[in-house]
């Protein structure tokens, strides 16, 4: 059985305090919310900690809510310890972001997500075949890069890990150009969901370590019915698994012709990656059969699959194009294909 290490937890009341800790106690201390991330990763050796601070007990820091009114024109809010299962079955997430709702439903399994928060989800530590696993297997291969080595397994002549992001409410949020606001002892910052990460899989999070993720922000303008959105995730099992591709698609029309588009592909990278040329396929054009085709072939550009997850990478690739399109299809409630 895997213990977890020692360390002191603490368990702040206020943010203010919280920020305070995390200053004064520099590399040694990591926060903690649900904790299905943390404490797997502390018993397999993968992170260390010396000083845990928990956030679940601090009021204020959950909860869902429109901001300037609950009517469907207002920004929402999503507390950063607001559980996951709280923001897949709210009605205002339901209602207004359907495709996240989706997102989050899909990860992991009803336990988890009972225990999980969505800030934690965003800040989700990043995967690959070559560092999660146990202290001896690592231990065996010698260390990755990740992991105290010097090599990254996956491409040996690498300078920079290629460890994947799997964290599946992040290319919806970014998708809908949602926001999250970032609290230290020094002050607080907004940061847009889409520069939240970096393209290198051990320092992944732009996110300073003193900073704190308190809470999301969805603008009114990708809310339904503004916004059509979809989400696709792929994976071995229909449960529980991590991903190893996922399709985030929020779509703007003006009238029959779209006016804006984003794709952004998941589990395919280090950071949530937009399909820049395959959205811009959709806009000025109605969302026909055609425009749909054109955007999903160029999408393969834009996977680049590693083999340090599940399943075959050349596989992986050569489908992006399929599930890109059905995941347009189904933002432009059109039937799916047999």
């Amino acid at each position: 059985m895997l213990r977890l290490p020692p360390f002191r937890l603490h368990q702040p009341a206020t943010i203010e305090e919280a920020a305070a800790i995390l200053a004064g106690e520099g590399d040694a201390a990591r926060l903690v919310a649900g904790g299905t991330d943390l404490w797997p990763n502390l018993k397999r050796g993968h992170q260390r900690a010396e000083q845990v601070i928990a956030l679940r007990g601090i009021a204020g820091l959950g909860g869902i809510a429109g901001m300037g009114g609950m009517d469907g024109g207002a920004e929402l809010r999503i507390g950063a310890t607001a559980a996951l299962t709280e923001v897949e079955r709210h009605a205002l997430v339901r209602d207004r972001f359907p495709a996240l709702a989706s997102a989050v439903e899909s990860i992991s399994s009803p336990v988890l997500r009972n225990m999980g928060t969505l800030g934690g989800n965003l800040c989700l530590d990043t995967r690959c075949t070559y560092y999660n696993q146990t202290e001896e297997w690592r231990r065996a291969i010698s260390y990755c890069m990740k992991a105290a080595g010097s090599v990254c397994w996956v491409a040996p002549s690498s300078p920079r890990c290629w460890a994947v992001q799997s964290a599946d409410s992040a290319p919806m949020l970014v998708a809908l150009g949602a926001s999250v606001t970032l609290v230290s002892a020094a002050g607080e910052r907004e940061l847009p969901v889409s520069a939240l990460y970096r393209d290198d899989g051990m320092d992944y999070l732009a996110k300073r370590r003193e900073e704190i993720v308190t809470e999301i922000r969805l603008p009114a303008a990708s809310a339904a019915p503004r916004c059509r959105s979809a989400f696709f995730k792929l994976r071995r099992r229909g449960s529980i698994d991590f991903g190893v591709l996922s399709v985030a698609v929020a779509l703007w029309l003006d009238g029959e012709v779209v006016s804006d588009a984003r794709i952004v592909l998941g589990s395919i990278a280090s950071l949530p990656s937009p399909a820049t040329a395959a959205a811009a396929e959709l806009v000025g054009r109605p969302l026909t059969e055609e425009a749909i085709r054109a955007a999903a072939e160029q999408s393969r550009a834009a996977a680049t699959p590693m083999d340090n997850t599940d399943l075959d990478p050349r596989w992986r690739g050569q489908v992006t194009p399929v599930y890109v399109a059905r995941t347009l299809r189904a933002a432009a409630g059109l039937p799916a294909p047999r």
